[in-house]
């Protein structure tokens, strides 16, 4: 083993550690191992019941073993006996194909054989609630254009500055800390990284964030719309490929600066944006985001076509600086492991088939959008959204196809528990039909 997990422990002082994974619907696993023990578990994986989480397992298969990668050791900053380490997941001595962590890891490895590594860095957005989460915990927060509140900001200085100091200690490099578009909402911005180490840092920062809430007695939830007149949360992703030290996407020659090979990239995800909108907007909830009308603060900024631009964030695909895009279509729900693949598997279809993303748009979508006649509209529900992912043969060879079936079969269990909801509104206005 190139890192030995019990020895690493006695250097740091770890007395447990966290073997996590996270599952199809984007929650986090985990058992607490003692370090005696973790020798054993690093050889062989801790053991699970994959039915009994958000796996298409039954009661009836055999045991799920996630195994932990030493590499992605993160000591809790505010608890430093214990260790968090992501894992890998194995049952009958092969690979779960449908993990989502093992599905990204192939799609690198098939980036790896095309000459490229893909980094990539993501902004999440996340509100700060009262503990119920019925509402925003800052009842000062009031502003109609919120953004960058210096007063808001300070006041929930102690959350901020407690998980920024853990990033700071743990070398992700973190650079901003804001008050974001919605009352009551934060972006907290690290440095990017290969794609692997920014999906295993995006799943922690998750739980490191509603931790670190839950010791101020506050809530973070990064639901992608969690108050209907609000901005919702983001978590767009800034992407760029690599090839020893090579920034491929860049070219002093290339429109905007970037290559033949990046605009290729991005003719993958317009292409397959509204099959890949089931990953990257996995809830009911994340269509009242993309789909949203006009919030308190004047705009939502979240895109509702399939487009890209220049330096313009009313489009889908943005382009900022040559060398790189920022995509905004997903959300604070995202997988973080899901997010990097389906970035991968739309990506690669683009550089293999050369797909042409055609003329940029830099109309203002929000006022003008019905002049960017080449745009598609994206899904306008979760249902749509699986429909097309489902029916796509581009993510079905790339996210392979157990992971598309699984991934499906119980997402439109999750849309049937939805559609058997009764809710006031229907009552409201068809109770006298």
């Amino acid at each position: 083993m190139a890192v030995d997990l019990e020895e690493t422990a006695r250097d740091r002082g770890i007395k447990y550690f966290l073997i996590s994974y996270t599952d199809l619907f984007g929650a986090q696993r985990a058992k607490l191992v003692p370090t005696a023990a973790i020798g054993s578990m690093q050889r062989s994986g801790a053991g699970f019941a994959g039915f009994a989480t958000w796996l298409d397992m039954t009661p009836a298969d055999a045991d799920l073993f996630a195994k932990p990668d030493p590499a992605s050791l993160i000591q809790l900053p505010w608890k430093p006996e214990v260790g968090w380490l992501a894992a890998d997941l194995w049952m009958n001595g092969k690979e779960v194909e449908h993990a989502p962590r093992n599905t990204l890891k192939r799609l690198m490895a098939r980036g790896r054989e095309m000459g490229f590594q893909m980094k990539s860095g993501v902004e999440c957005e996340f509100f700060l609630t009262n503990a119920d989460g019925s509402a925003i915990s800052d009842g000062a927060d009031t502003q109609d254009k919120p953004c960058y509140d210096q007063l808001a900001l300070m006041r929930r200085y102690e959350v901020i500055t407690e998980i920024c100091d853990a990033m700071l200690a743990l070398g992700w490099k973190p650079y901003q800390n804001d008050h974001e578009d919605a009352n009551g909402q934060f972006e907290m911005n690290w440095a990017f990284d290969d794609a692997l180490a920014t999906a295993d840092k995006h799943s922690f920062f998750k739980y490191m964030t509603k931790s670190i809430a839950e010791k101020h007695g506050l809530r973070a939830t990064f639901m992608p719309k969690p108050f209907v007149n609000l901005t919702g949360s983001g978590c767009h992703a800034h992407v760029s490929l690599w090839n020893e030290g090579t920034a491929m996407f860049e070219d002093d020659g290339g429109e905007l600066g970037v290559s033949q090979l990046g605009y290729h990239f991005i003719g993958g995800l317009m292409h397959n944006a509204a099959a890949i909108c089931a990953i990257t907007n996995p809830t009911v909830n994340s269509y009242k985001r993309i789909n949203a009308p006009r919030t308190v603060s004047g705009a939502t900024w979240a895109p509702n076509t399939v487009s890209y631009t220049g330096n313009n964030r009313t489009h889908m695909i943005r382009i900022p600086d040559p060398g790189r895009f920022e995509f905004r279509l997903p959300d604070g729900a995202a997988n973080p492991y899901l997010l990097q693949a389906a970035l991968l598997a739309a990506g690669i279809d683009g550089i293999e088939n050369k797909r042409d993303p055609g003329e940029r748009s830099d109309v203002n979508m929000y006022t003008e959008g019905h002049l960017c006649t080449n745009g598609k509209a994206l899904p306008l529900n979760l249902l749509d959204a699986l429909r097309e992912l489902e029916s796509s043969d581009v993510l079905k060879g790339a996210l392979g196809e157990e992971f598309v079936t699984a991934y499906v079969k119980l997402k439109t269990q999750e849309w049937n528990a939805y559609a058997r909801h009764l809710t006031q509104w229907e009552r409201d206005n068809t109770l006298d039909c």
